[in-house]
């Protein structure tokens, strides 16, 4: 079995790296030139570093070339105005790129990394499932357009003979999050520039459990399915919450409505720009924020054994300690 990963310096890529390499399996990985490795710094001797990019069709044939198996969590995730080209670029385009490199170099299979944003939501607090049709247009969030349109791409890959299966993470938290994706919410909470909480809710997924529903998704998933990867469905302010539990810092107590998301982001524009406030305080991510992106991994469960247990109950704050542990020990807070 010879392995690629690719966005392999981000949060999920490297951690099923650092799986794969932990389980004795050879594995290639996918980065950049400029890529940034902390991610990867305690395995990196154990890899075989291939350069290249998504966006460089030309790239991916070569990196793909006598793979067997790719678990494709290249990707570019951003909520926010300006970057709708290198969205689509990335996640789009990259992943068309990379599915019709595996065809031409006949990869036995691919499991994508996509998100419960690619889903939908049911517009209510009831948790959506695989059966869920997208509706998240109108929030014009350009992240969740690309990612519901890649999984297009793969739907398309598959009909032309592309062994794929899709995987749906949540609302990813765990150590090694080099990139602050959703751990920027730990950062800024631990320097006080969250002054309100949005009045949606989230689901909780640790990044141990991801990945182990990923090497799942390879072995048992069924081509052309996708399966939802989460855990506990908590509001914003339950997550919030525990977050300032964990890290000592005062809990917030503003709860933000949708109507008055677009006053709030007027008002605190220049408290942005001097970053006294968290650049997570934007229109896209606080209208988003005020729905609930509540889902059920019991697909996940029932077909592939996913087992969630670090994303509900008491271990929420346990994975959230992971992860303010290892900013710690990296200097990163």
């Amino acid at each position: 079995m010879n392995i690629l990963v690719t966005g392999a310096s981000g949060f999920i890529g490297s951690a099923i790296a650092r799986r794969l390499v932990a389980d004795g399996y050879p594995v290639s990985v996918l980065v950049r030139k400029r890529s940034n490795l902390d991610a990867l710094r305690d395995v990196v001797d154990k890899l075989d570093i291939r350069y290249g990019d998504v966006t460089d069709a030309d790239s991916l044939l070569t990196a793909t070339r006598h793979m067997t198996h790719i678990y494709h969590a290249a990707g570019k995730a951003y909520i926010g105005p300006g970057k709708s080209h290198e969205l689509y670029a990335v996640n789009v385009a990259g992943s068309q790129n990379l599915f019709n490199a595996a065809l031409k170099n006949k990869v036995k299979r691919v499991v994508f990394t996509s998100s419960v944003s690619a889903v939908g939501i049911t517009g209510t607090k009831s948790p959506a499932d695989e059966t869920q049709s997208w509706n998240l247009e109108d929030l014009h969030v350009d992240y969740y357009k690309t990612k519901h349109l890649a999984e297009l791409e793969a739907a398309r890959a598959v009909e032309n003979g592309l062994d794929c299966v899709i995987v749906n993470p949540s609302y990813v938290f765990g150590a090694g999050d080099v990139n602050f994706n959703a751990g920027r919410l730990i950062k800024d909470l631990y320097y006080h520039k969250v002054p309100v909480y949005p009045t949606g809710g989230v689901c909780f997924a640790d990044i141990d459990d991801v990945v182990q529903g990923h090497l799942a998704a390879m072995e048992k998933g069924r081509t052309g399915e996708r399966y939802i990867l989460g855990g506990e469905n908590l509001t914003y302010k339950q997550v919030f919450d525990s977050i300032c539990d964990v890290i000592g810092a005062p809990k917030v107590f503003v709860p933000i409505t949708e109507s008055v998301v677009k006053l709030f982001v007027a008002l605190t524009a220049r408290a942005r720009r001097l970053k006294r406030i968290t650049a997570l305080a934007n229109r896209e991510i606080l209208l988003t924020a005020t729905k609930y992106f509540y889902y059920s991994s019991e697909k996940a469960k029932q077909e592939l054994g996913f087992a969630n247990t670090k994303s509900i109950g008491d271990a929420v704050q346990e994975s959230i300690a992971r992860a303010f542990d290892w900013y710690k020990s990296h200097q990163l807070l």
